[in-house]
């Protein structure tokens, strides 16, 4: 009796989930859309309903409330430029109604691309509305169909209203749980735990694929039944505007390969200068700041040589010695001198070119030791370039030692890029036409042009590449010295391929994906395949055709909305 009370327990719990798992599996995907219904407003949570039409030049969608016949209706229409989605800046419109010539439609334009259209409907039928728009892009006649005074939406829940407990499966379930359940009493207990394995075993199977049809019919992608998951996803023109969503047809155009290189900017050959003191001293003057443009030859500090007591000893007695040579080279000219008639004139000459030396170190010697004459001594320092005084931290007053760096001046107006190149990559980069430097390590997208300045003339022995050198003109001092950088090497020759903008290509879960526009407010997720780079488009190899519509601008904010659907 307890096991027969244990296996009825089994039963009425496995019932239970039975019950729990499908009601909530029928119940869902009410988020689904109606892809084959027209409109769709009423069955995926919009408040209105919505016609659109297109041409090679432009895209209309028309929104709208539910209208009462003879009632002033208010509708809104938005223009965009088909191939772009840009909206319509300004344009002339004229709207009328085939079904109704006296109809009359006021237009007041909102925003770029949004107008404001009001009218009164007399009769609840069908309307067509034609309009025509003249604006840069040429002028066009579209159509709008299918407006329909007095229809009203329909309520969210109306399409489940059927109750679970009417389906079928239900009614097999209780059936089952019946039968059972009867078998119990009459059956033996070696069967009975079979019949609740085999209730058990009907619970844990795939119930999904035992939902009627009617739960799901019309849901999922491009009208697949039964489909849960999605690529599609609806974005409102108000978005779009917002956002600024842009748009670029697909198409075959011509592509460049490149090969990316990694570099590194480097001063040119008059790119950056050392000033340092030649001999130990103290700063007395200084002429620039940091930061502080300079020119060639321009002052930039005066320093005071200092002399310590073995430099002050041997002065003075080299002091010393000049005055000794000076007493004697005297009286060596004014012996002579005196005895000129019969002395030798090349002995007279020498005599008083050897006084006239030594009084002329006199002199020097006394100029030195004299401290009114320290001006006399000091050391002038100056920019031996055109450029900018990099930091320093000496002051007025401050001591320096020999061959020490005081200033720094650099020069970016021309910069050198110093780049790396396997040898599998030097026949691309000797024969490429044109290159081009990018940041690497900034989200401020930098790009310039160099041209290859020198080729290798080595090999780095640590990992066999060869040291290219490119020069680039950098007038802004966009790039700085130490900054790493790709270098774009270009192909001659272009070819032609499916590429889109770099902006355009996103990732989800890790894979490259696009979002394709499909109707006005309907666009859906592609993963595709990529190839090549070359810094600014990549080539599709797979996942879009022509000539769909991509969104090339504000793809962050449409993986936003696709994740938060």
């Amino acid at each position: 009796m307890k096991t027969q009370n244990h296996f009825l327990r089994m039963i009425l719990m496995a019932f239970g989930l039975l019950l729990t798992t499908s009601a909530l599996k029928a119940s869902g995907g009410d988020d689904h859309t109606h892809a084959g219904e027209k409109p769709v407003a009423e069955v995926n949570g919009k408040t209105y309903f919505s016609s659109e039409a297109i041409s090679d030049k432009y895209e209309l969608f028309l929104k709208y409330q539910p209208i009462e016949p003879g009632e002033e209706a208010t509708l809104w229409l938005f223009i965009s430029e088909y191939k772009t989605n840009r909206p319509l800046d300004s344009a002339i419109l004229k709207i009328t109604s085939k079904e109704d010539k006296n109809l009359k439609f006021t237009i007041v334009r909102i925003d770029r691309g949004y107008y404001e259209v009001k009218t009164t409907f007399p009769s609840t039928k069908k309307y067509s509305l034609t309009v025509t728009i003249n604006s840069a892009l040429g002028s066009d006649l579209l159509l709008l169909q299918n407006i329909e005074p007095g229809k009203q939406l329909v309520a969210l829940e109306a399409e489940h209203s059927r109750s679970f407990f009417s389906s079928t499966l239900f009614l097999v379930g209780v059936g089952l749980v019946a039968g059972l359940l009867m078998m119990f009493v009459f059956m033996k207990a070696r069967y009975r735990k079979a019949a609740a394995g085999f209730l058990i075993a009907l619970i844990v199977l795939p119930t999904a694929q035992l939902q009627p049809a009617w739960a799901h019919e019309g849901h999922g992608d491009a009208g697949k039944k039964g489909n849960n998951f999605s690529n599609a996803f609806e974005v409102p023109k108000e978005t779009q505007f917002l956002f600024d969503v842009l748009t670029q047809p697909v198409q075959q155009s011509s592509f460049t390969e490149s090969t990316k290189l990694f570099g590194t900017v480097i001063p040119s050959s008059n790119g950056q200068a050392v000033v340092q003191s030649p001999q130990t001293g103290k700063i007395i003057s200084l002429s620039v700041k940091v930061g502080q443009k300079v020119a060639k030859g321009e002052l930039l500090a005066t320093i005071e040589p200092s002399i310590d007591a073995g430099n002050t000893v041997t002065f003075l007695s080299e002091k010393n010695n000049a005055e000794a040579e000076l007493l004697a080279a005297q009286k060596d000219y004014e012996r002579l001198k005196s005895i000129e008639d019969i002395a030798a004139k090349k002995d007279v000459a020498e005599a008083e070119s050897r006084y006239k030396k030594a009084k002329q170190n006199k002199i020097l010697f006394e100029n030195l030791s004299n401290s009114s004459a320290s001006n006399a001594r000091a050391i002038v320092l100056k920019s031996p370039i055109n450029g900018v005084v990099s930091n320093f931290t000496f002051a007025i007053g401050a001591n320096v030692n020999a061959n020490e760096t005081l200033f720094t001046i650099t020069n970016l107006s021309t910069v050198y890029v110093e780049a790396q190149v396997f040898d599998k990559d030097a026949d691309k980069v000797y024969n490429g036409t044109n290159f081009l430097v990018e940041c690497s390590t900034t989200d401020i997208h930098k790009t310039a042009e160099v041209k290859l300045l020198a080729r290798a003339q080595s090999i780095n022995p640590t990992n066999q590449t060869q040291r290219v050198i490119f020069e680039m003109e950098n007038p802004d001092g966009e790039f700085k010295i130490g900054e790493f950088v790709n270098v774009r090497v270009f192909a001659p020759q272009p070819i032609k391929e499916i590429a889109l903008p770099n902006s355009a290509i996103s990732e989800i879960n890790g894979r490259p994906v696009i979002f394709i526009k499909d109707n006005a407010e309907q666009f859906s997720v592609s993963y595709v395949s990529i190839g090549q780079n070359n810094g600014t488009h990549t080539v599709i190899k797979k996942g879009v055709e022509e000539p769909e519509r991509v969104v090339i601008n504000a793809t962050y904010q449409m993986k936003m909305i696709y994740l938060n659907q």
